[in-house]
């Protein structure tokens, strides 16, 4: 069953088709959460109805992503062992280790994550822990990207429709096409032609 859900406004752009193809491939429900303090997603499952997921709406898009293929990880290992064995596997033990890599291996590119974060993902996938905050170094890079709390007016580039205002770096810009991690964009004095990166924070006009 396909669900109706965009994760463009979610995750890097080359990344959408992917996970769009792994929720229509897999059964579960799958919502956006409010912010949590405790927790990025989680995965739950209760006998006689549909194992869910959810992942916090705040995180950004590189943050999601990882979160999102985190708690599918926990859904493969659910549909693969959960029914044959007595036991139930580690929450976070081999087999969520091993699933949780097969699905970061498609991403592991810099046309979706930036170097500052791609570079401590591969190195954190060799091994991959419960949380990423486990992770030192990819931690502090995924905070690097971060929205600025409490600042409503700021928003991710990439979140932005083609043709919107914007300003970056005290210019105005209208948003024109995607150029893999980057977004093509005319500054509005000059018309000049700009690249900016697609994870940019903007103020919207």
């Amino acid at each position: 069953m396909i669900q109706k859900f965009s994760f463009s406004q979610y995750v890097p752009a080359n990344a959408v088709d992917y996970c769009q193809e792994l929720l229509n491939n897999h059964r579960f429900d799958f919502k956006i959460a409010r912010p949590r303090q405790t927790r990025l997603g989680d995965f739950t499952v209760r006998p006689g109805s549909v194992p869910r997921i959810t992942v916090n709406g705040n995180l950004n898009p590189y943050n999601f992503l990882i979160t999102y293929l985190h708690e599918l990880a926990h859904l493969r290992v659910y549909e693969k062992h959960a029914a044959k064995w007595r036991k139930k596997p580690l929450p976070h033990g081999k087999e969520w280790k091993q699933t949780f890599q097969e699905l970061l291996i498609p991403v592991l590119s810099d046309t979706i994550f930036p170097v500052a974060v791609l570079k401590p993902l591969i190195n954190y996938a060799r091994n991959p822990k419960a949380s990423t905050s486990a992770d030192r170094l990819l931690y502090a890079s995924l905070k690097d990207f971060d929205e600025v709390n409490g600042d409503e007016t700021k928003v991710f580039l990439m979140h932005l429709n083609e043709g919107t205002n914007f300003v970056f770096q005290n210019r105005s810009f209208v948003k024109g096409a995607m150029r893999r991690t980057r977004v093509l964009c005319v500054e509005k004095n000059s018309q000049r032609l700009y690249t900016i990166p697609a994870h940019a924070l903007v103020e919207t006009e």
